[in-house]
């Protein structure tokens, strides 16, 4: 099977998976009670896949669609304030052909990098379970094994870190900071960056210069 007919099935289950009721419980009820700023939107309100460049050689790799973002539009990443910062910078790293985006069908096309989540359900405060993670780990293996072109895994924060590190391979895992760079058995390269969450980035915990130097190093090492 090609990676395209991979990651197409991939889509077609992870947005019909009702696996966890918890997860599915808070998605659900998320999208009916709506944000005002977007209560005349029709919400997803389902599970997330992740999307971009089938021959990526960059995979980022965050923690879990938002609540009135990818939860709302159905794409990762899409339609809230991190999203908002993440796209900024892959356009002005060559990775994306515009800087933003708030809707699936937006125009938004990515090369050379694929996005997901290691969890594609919005999880109530953001915290999903030990059980939860662990249910969605098939479809984030799966992602990873149908993505055989990726060279350097930008991890977004702790909980795509320890994905991550699981399924690349990386024992023992060094503890996770911003910049870290932790060669992986197979010549790849796991790469740190702190989320792009809208907490992160207005208090500066995360600059702009920052998550550049980290795309800037991503694209040096998927050239090598």
């Amino acid at each position: 099977m090609d990676r395209l007919r991979a990651l197409a099935d991939l889509h077609d289950e992870v947005v019909s998976c009702r696996a966890c009721p918890r997860l599915v419980e808070w998605r659900e009820q998320v999208a009916a009670e709506k944000r005002a700023a977007y209560r005349d939107d029709d919400y997803w309100g389902r599970p997330v896949p992740g999307f971009g460049d089938p021959g990526a050689r960059i995979l980022i790799v965050g923690l879990a669609p938002g609540a009135h973002g990818a939860n709302r539009t159905g794409r990762v990443f899409t339609g809230d304030r991190s999203g908002d910062f993440l796209f900024s910078a892959l356009h002005r790293a060559g990775l994306a052909n515009q800087p933003g985006s708030d809707h699936v069908d937006d125009g938004l096309a990515l090369t050379d990098v694929f996005i997901t989540a290691p969890v594609k359900c919005v999880p109530p405060a953001n915290k999903p379970t030990g059980e939860e993670r662990s249910a969605c780990r098939p479809f984030f293996v799966r992602e990873v094994d149908a993505l055989a072109d990726v060279k350097v895994i930008v991890v977004l924060g702790q909980i795509g870190y320890v994905a991550a590190a699981a399924e690349f391979g990386l024992s023992p895992r060094p503890k996770f900071g911003h910049g870290l760079e932790a060669p992986l058995p197979d010549g790849r390269t796991i790469l740190c960056s702190f989320h792009v969450s809208q907490q992160n980035t207005f208090t500066g915990r995360l600059t702009e210069e920052m998550f550049d130097a980290v795309l800037d190093r991503a694209l040096a090492l998927a050239a090598v």
